[in-house]
């Protein structure tokens, strides 16, 4: 049998927490992005599927993954 050691850690109460605001930069781009795919939709979505599948997987992968509102 193993024996487990807990060692307490006592809250740090003075610490300050950070408050939490926009990137107004981020939500423009998101916005920016969401307007590109729309054009190109209503243009042609046919011929420019292959656009707005490479612009839908930037938005729910990379572009949400590394960047954050809370800079």
């Amino acid at each position: 049998m193993a024996k487990v050691f807990t060692i307490p850690v006592l809250p740090k109460m003075g610490r300050k927490r950070r408050e939490r605001s926009s990137d107004p930069r981020y939500v423009q781009g998101q916005r920016l992005l969401v307007e590109a795919m729309k054009y190109l939709t209503q243009s042609d979505p046919v011929s420019n599927r292959g656009a707005i599948e490479l612009i839908s997987e930037h938005v729910r992968t990379r572009f949400r993954m590394t960047d954050s509102p809370l800079g």
